[in-house]
C-alpha cells in the first residue's frame, strides 16, 4: 500500500518520512511489507491509510495538478482532507489518528459491538427498525454511503435483531467485519478522549471549502472543523448529503486520493453526471493527468 507511489515519487516519499518521524516507528514498513495482522489493526489501519493518502494527493501537487476547490473525506478521510486544504500538518495528523484509533477499539470491548451493510431499502425504514431492535441498547445507522447503501451500528444484540427485521425489507443485509462499532452514541468514550487531543492542536484557516461529515455543509472557519472531527466520532457519516452538496455548488470532477476505489463506487450510485478519477499509485495517476488534460482540450 502506497510502495509504488514512494519508489517513483519524492514528494511521496517525502510524506512517509515525515509519517514515520511523527510517529516514532516505521508506518511506511508497516505499509509496504505488513504484516497484514498488524496493518488491520485499528490504532495501526488509521495512520496507515491516512499517510498513504496524503502521499497520493502530495504527488497530485508535484505532477501538476490544481489544487482542489472543495475537500471532503470519509470518516478518517476527514482528516486527509484537513490536511490536503492546509487546515492541519500532516504530522499532527498522523498522530491524532493513531490516538484515535486506540480511543475507538478501547471504548467499547471486543464482540460488544457490531456494524452491517444495508442495500437497498428506505431510509424511514431503516430507522425505524434500528430504533425497534435498539431496546435498552443502542442501534442507529452510522454511514449514510449512497441513496442505495447505509451502515448501521450498535451493541451486538441490537444489530442482530436489526438484521433480522431488515431482512426482507432491505435488498441484502451484511455483518461487517469490524474491530468496533463506529460512528454511533457507543463511541461518546472514545470522542471525549479525542477531544482533548484536538484541543492541543493548531488549525489553520484552509485553503479549500471543507464539507464536513457530521454537517454536510461547507466550513472554512478552523474551531468548527475541530469541533467537527470531536463530533463525528459518534455522529453518522453524511456522504450522501456532502456529494450532494459539493455537485449543487459546480463540482463536476472528483478525484479519490488513497488506497482504492470505495468513494468512486459510491459516486457512481450517488451522480452519473459526474467525472470520477481517482490517484493511488503511478498508473492511476497518469490516467488522471490524462482524463484532466482530455477535459481542458
Amino acid at each position: 500500500m502506497g510502495k509504488d507511489l514512494a519508489e517513483n515519487f519524492a514528494a511521496a516519499r517525502q510524506v512517509f518520512e515525515e509519517a514515520d518521524d511523527a510517529l516514532d516507528f516505521a508506518i511506511s514498513r508497516l505499509c509496504f511489507d505488513g504484516p497484514a495482522e498488524d496493518l488491520q489493526l485499528t490504532e495501526n489501519t488509521q495512520p496507515a491509510i491516512l499517510t498513504v493518502s496524503v502521499a497520493a494527493l502530495r504527488t497530485m501537487r508535484e505532477a501538476g495538478i490544481d489544487a482542489p476547490a472543495f475537500v471532503a473525506g470519509h470518516s478518517l478521510g476527514e482528516y486527509s482532507a484537513l490536511v490536503a486544504a492546509g487546515a492541519l500538518s500532516l504530522s499532527d495528523a498522523v498522530r491524532t489518528v493513531r490516538a484515535r484509533g486506540r480511543y475507538m477499539q478501547e471504548a467499547v470491548p471486543v464482540g460488544t459491538g457490531a456494524m452491517a451493510a444495508v442495500i437497498g431499502g428506505e431510509l424511514a425504514d431503516i430507522k425505524r427498525i434500528c430504533a425497534e431492535a435498539s431496546g435498552d441498547q443502542v442501534c442507529s445507522i452510522a454511514n449514510f454511503n449512497s441513496p442505495n447503501q447505509a451502515v448501521i451500528a450498535g451493541n451486538t444484540g441490537a444489530v442482530d435483531r436489526a438484521v433480522e427485521l431488515l431482512n426482507g425489507v432491505a435488498k441484502r443485509v451484511i455483518k461487517l467485519k469490524v474491530s468496533a462499532p463506529f460512528h454511533c452514541a457507543l463511541m461518546k468514550p472514545a470522542q471525549d478522549r479525542l477531544a482533548a487531543d484536538l484541543e492541543t492542536l493548531n488549525f489553520s484557516e484552509p485553503t479549500a471549502r471543507v464539507v464536513t461529515n457530521v454537517d454536510a455543509r461547507v466550513t472554512t472557519a478552523p474551531n468548527e472543523l475541530r469541533d467537527a472531527l470531536v463530533r463525528q466520532v459518534s455522529s453518522p457519516v453524511r456522504w450522501v448529503e456532502s456529494m450532494q452538496l459539493f455537485i449543487e455548488q459546480g463540482a463536476g470532477t472528483f478525484i479519490e486520493a488513497g488506497p482504492g476505489k470505495v468513494l468512486s463506487g459510491l459516486m457512481r450510485q450517488i451522480s452519473r453526471d459526474v467525472k470520477m478519477l481517482n490517484v493511488e499509485d503511478a498508473a492511476s495517476l497518469e490516467a488522471t493527468k490524462a482524463a484532466l488534460a482530455a477535459e481542458i482540450e
